[in-house]
């Protein structure tokens, strides 16, 4: 069965940041995943992690501002040295937290960028990741997200992003597969899962088209569970959607699977 880690940036936001942790082990979750740990320093967030026995699975290197709307700077020409100073503080988080997969946001190059030029620079700043965090055991994930959610988004098909982590050539590079983007882009996600597998590193799930519960919505996320471990995946399934409501209080979908996994 799936392990499935909670996003504690979306869900459990009823109670402050650090102490999502202990919500989410409460309710059965063995792993965490967020998207970004900068505001707090590593310690207090590994201190949570060993309080509550949960592993943490993956956040993102910094992604520029991300309250001006930046969604990422891998892609953006001229960005190339902020890139790598935060590369160098994602893995010493990285390596505080003993998390061992880290996601590179591509970022959303302005309208007049030449696509070739930024998709050269998107590459060059892989194999410069990838390059640094094998030293530290460390993966390093890129994600297709959806241009309705993140307009000018560079990277937002499998296709794409598979044959980008080709030609990076790094066997610490894989393929973040988002069932709610891959849904919205392009659909046939089970095919896609097929297609793809030996190459994806983490899934992440969402109701679409709202981003609710996956028990909401158009996709039939049992069906691909089931599929996921027919595949032989082994990895963690991120629960990456905003709550309709309380968090707990829709968590009824992810229960049956739970109690699967923590009677293995």
């Amino acid at each position: 069965m799936p392990r499935f880690a909670a996003n504690l940036t979306l869900l459990y936001q009823e109670v402050p940041f650090l102490d999502r942790f202990r919500e989410a082990a409460s309710d059965g979750f063995r792993g965490v995943e967020f998207l970004f740990p900068y505001e707090h320093p590593a310690q207090e967030i590994r201190t949570r992690l060993n309080d509550t026995d949960l592993t943490q699975v993956l956040f993102n290197a910094p992604a520029g501002d991300w309250a001006s709307g930046e969604r990422g700077l891998a892609a953006l020409p001229g960005r190339e040295a902020q890139f790598r100073d935060g590369i160098e503080l994602a893995l010493d988080y990285a390596d505080a937290l003993g998390c061992r997969q880290l996601h590179v946001m591509a970022g959303c190059p302005d309208t007049g960028e030449s696509p070739e030029r930024c998709r050269a620079t998107f590459v060059e700043n892989l194999a410069y990741a990838t390059s640094q965090a094998a030293a530290h055991g460390v993966t390093v994930m890129i994600e297709p997200i959806n241009p309705r959610d993140f307009p000018r988004y560079f990277l937002t098909r499998q296709d794409q992003a598979h044959a980008i982590r080709s030609e990076v050539g790094a066997g610490n590079l894989k393929v973040q597969f988002d069932a709610y983007h891959c849904q919205i882009v392009e659909g046939d996600l089970a095919m896609k899962l097929r297609q793809y597998i030996g190459n994806i590193g983490h899934v992440q799930v969402a109701g679409v088209p709202a981003r609710h519960e996956p028990d909401t919505g158009e996709v039939n996320y049992p069906f691909l569970f089931r599929l996921l471990d027919e595949l032989g995946y082994a990895g963690w399934v991120g629960c990456e959607y905003r709550p309709q409501g309380e968090t707990r209080a829709g968590l009824g979908w992810l229960k049956p699977w739970l109690r699967a996994t923590a009677s293995r």
